[in-house]
């Protein structure tokens, strides 16, 4: 070893190793021989290899003095998370390959000693998971021997398959099947809603998973810029909308509980007019309305549900009315207080008036109001009174979720609902799906059962829900192509489309309707 000298204390041997890592960061490999780079390159594994089952062994005795109590912490994951610092995952992953090692000795030597890299050795431990605890060892021994022997990870894996047949002893009655060790399916939802998935899937999964991203992730034509694993995203979110819009998942309870609530009982409780004065100085914030291209896209093709939240009171309008009147100076006019819009009438006398203790009223002037001109007045104010209480940062909703108990602080139920309305009705859609059998934009051969009805003119710039605007879209070329990045489809008269992009690239379909270009 030429002077080389072994360190006495973990701090010297991680000295070491500190500096050893320094003067590989800093050599010039680019100049070096292709020979020196590859062993660099195998050096390199092995380390990462004996890195893996130090880190595993000092994170185990770290965990069993409970050290992470020290900086209070609750957990060794924790710990390393904020300490190291490094992502939940990672974290997880540290702490899974401590008790994987700790399951496996067998491997953990394996890797000590650089024999096996650790994403064989993470494959060999899921093999012999499966076999029964006091054959475990052994068959690590056999994987890590033929590894070191030069055999590939698909002749591993049958070696492993074999040795799991031979132990598999199902007796009568005995069935396998509740064994659950080899599969796993983590999502963690990171900044703003977006996720990281990460998981371990049986063959059967893998098997049906590929052939679901292989089937929906192709490329959907020439204006298909996605990468690879962008297209199987888009290909999973477009199979779970698929089983959603399909209606094939399950309800959460066959039971279901409605509490109906009057505002005015919500009103009536307990801290309600603080509440209701918290409200009105929170009643400008935005809410979460979908606004824009999202929007759009949502209301394209979608059931309508019409949602009517409470009634007007006449006496309390003419009240209103009123109010109103009397901080203007204005006569009170021809209107009636107390529901007596429609028949006309003066304020009459005695009528409580807020804010106004004259009980004759002769004070509001000789002018009168025609009854005509009173009842607009008021539709306007009802509109406004109607703008400020409904809606999800509404008051109704406000009282409920501060004042109710549990059952209250659910999601808002209005007080009428109307049946679901399909935005296409369904003749209108085999009509367009019988016309255009596959998705109309060009080039795309998506079949038109998996695809969105979609308005060539948007039903917010005045777009009727008619056959001559609707065509089919797949859900790549209707939520991103076209809703997303503003490309326009046309429908000539003969079936087929022509779709614009924003800077005027053009893509025509050929007939027949909905086949590929």
């Amino acid at each position: 070893m030429c002077g080389a000298q072994d360190p006495a204390t973990i701090d010297a041997a991680l000295d070491m190793l500190d500096r050893a890592l320094d003067a590989l960061n800093a050599a010039d490999v680019a100049s070096a021989a292709a020979t020196i780079q590859a062993q660099a390159l195998r050096a390199l594994q092995r380390a990462e290899a004996k890195h893996t089952a130090a880190r595993a062994r000092t994170l185990a005795a770290f965990t069993a003095r409970r050290g992470y109590e020290d900086d209070g912490h609750g957990s060794a994951r924790v710990w390393l998370k904020w300490r190291t610092p490094i992502t939940s995952g990672a974290a997880a992953g540290a702490v899974a390959w401590m008790r994987r090692l700790a399951a496996h000795p067998v491997i953990a030597r394996a890797l000590a000693a650089g024999a096996i890299s650790p994403s064989w050795a993470r494959e060999f431990c899921a093999w012999t998971d499966r076999l029964p605890g006091d054959r475990r060892d052994d068959g690590d021994a056999i994987l890590a021997s033929a590894a070191a022997s030069g055999a590939e990870l698909a002749g591993l894996a049958g070696l492993a398959a074999e040795m799991y047949e031979r132990c598999r002893a199902v007796g009568p009655g005995e069935d396998d099947g509740d064994r659950f060790d080899d599969r796993g399916l983590w999502l963690d939802l990171t900044f703003r809603g977006a996720g990281r998935l990460n998981g371990n899937l049986t063959a059967a999964c893998a098997a049906s998973l590929s052939a679901v991203l292989d089937k929906l992730g192709k490329r959907a034509g020439p204006e298909d810029t996605r990468t690879a694993a962008q297209r199987r995203h888009d290909a999973l979110e477009e199979a779970c909308r698929r089983l959603l819009g399909g209606g094939m998942l399950p309800s959460r309870t066959s039971r279901q509980l409605m509490v109906h609530i009057t505002l005015a009982q919500l009103r009536g409780m307990p801290g309600a007019s603080a509440a209701e004065a918290a409200w009105r100085a929170a009643a400008a914030r935005e809410h979460g309305w979908l606004t824009g291209p999202e929007a759009d896209a949502a209301a394209c093709d979608a059931t309508v549900v019409p949602i009517v939240t409470g009634r007007p009171d006449p006496a309390a309008l003419d009240r209103l009315v009123d109010v109103f009147l009397t901080g203007h100076g204005i006569a009170g006019g021809e209107g009636p207080p107390s529901g007596r819009l429609a028949t006309g009438g003066r304020l009459a006398a005695g009528s409580p008036v807020p804010g106004h203790a004259c009980p004759s009223h002769a004070c509001l002037g000789s002018a009168a109001l025609s009854p005509q001109t009173r009842q607009r007045l008021a539709r306007a104010l009802l509109a406004m009174a109607t703008d400020a209480l409904c809606g999800p940062g509404g008051l109704a909703a406000w009282l409920r979720a501060r004042l109710g108990a549990a059952p209250l602080t659910s999601a808002s139920l209005p007080l009428d609902v109307g049946a679901a309305t399909a935005t296409i009705p369904a003749h209108l859609r085999r009509a367009a799906t019988a016309r255009h059998p596959h998705c109309a934009f060009p080039g795309c051969d998506q079949p038109a059962s998996v695809c969105d009805i979609h308005h060539l003119i948007p039903r917010a710039e005045g777009g009727t829900t008619a056959l001559s605007n609707l065509v089919p879209l797949c859900g790549f070329h209707h939520l991103i192509v076209v809703h997303r990045w503003g490309w326009t489809l046309t429908l000539h008269p003969d079936g087929t489309t022509t779709a614009t992009s924003r800077d005027g690239r053009i893509l025509r379909s050929h007939g027949p309707p909905g086949r590929a270009a």
